[in-house]
């Protein structure tokens, strides 16, 4: 299963790498492969500071935290969206939050849902008929199936 992951869900993670969201970042490979926008990864790095205050660590123990998390994640460039999925995920998050048209936009191209703890967005996409988005219990409970088979 495919998985579009926003910066809340990799922040989470980077911050609990011993938590849930981590666990099936990190342990799921096999199962569910993790897709972001490239841009994501200088999202983490203008966030080191706010990572380390949050979570205590210091700044070298946030990137090995990022690099693990991170490692099994497929970052796909903005140019490889089609056209026409951009403007079809900018008319439903233009008075949702704007700020997420990457992860619509890549929800529609690869056919696939996104793991976000935007409540905001996913009520407000909700109510506009786009629902797909997948919660950490399902990965988890897919996660660990997984390694229950072998």
């Amino acid at each position: 299963m495919r998985v579009i992951v926003d910066a809340n869900i990799v922040f989470s993670a980077i911050v609990n790498s011993n938590g849930k969201i981590g666990d099936i970042l990190i342990n799921s490979g096999k199962i569910l492969k993790f897709i972001a926008p490239d841009f994501l990864r200088s999202e983490i790095y203008k966030h080191y500071p706010r990572l380390t205050l949050i979570s205590g660590m210091s700044i070298e123990q946030v990137r090995e935290a990022e690099f693990q998390i991170c490692r099994d994640i497929k970052f796909i460039s903005e140019e490889q969206i089609k056209q026409s999925e951009w403007i079809a995920a900018e008319k439903l998050v233009v008075d949702v939050d704007p700020n997420d048209i990457h992860y619509v936009a890549y929800a529609k191209h690869f056919r696939c849902k996104i793991r976000s703890g935007d409540k905001a967005l996913i009520k407000g996409l909700a109510k506009k008929g786009f629902t797909d988005f997948v919660s950490t219990d399902i990965l988890y409970a897919m996660h660990t199936e997984k390694n229950e088979k072998g």
